[in-house]
């Protein structure tokens, strides 16, 4: 029995998906090909093939020496 082949269909932005396309084609495979692989990668999973998180608040790195010079000092106070 063949098995049944639909259709996936998505909005991106231009930009993304041509150089998306352009590093998949140095890899030697389509976007078609790509998307194949990560829907058998969700499978597989059951679930995303990677960690989805937040990125880190880094914003303790902008404060100016002293600051954090004292951020780092109450952390030994205790």
């Amino acid at each position: 029995m063949a098995r049944k082949e639909t259709y996936v269909r998505a909005r991106v932005d231009e930009r993304l998906k041509q150089e998306s396309e352009e590093i998949l084609l140095a890899l030697g495979m389509t976007t078609a090909e790509a998307i194949r692989i990560f829907l058998y990668q969700v499978r597989l999973n059951r679930g995303l093939p990677f960690d989805i998180r937040l990125k880190e608040d880094n914003s303790d790195i902008l404060l100016p020496n002293s600051m954090r010079r004292e951020a780092l000092d109450s952390v030994y106070d205790d």
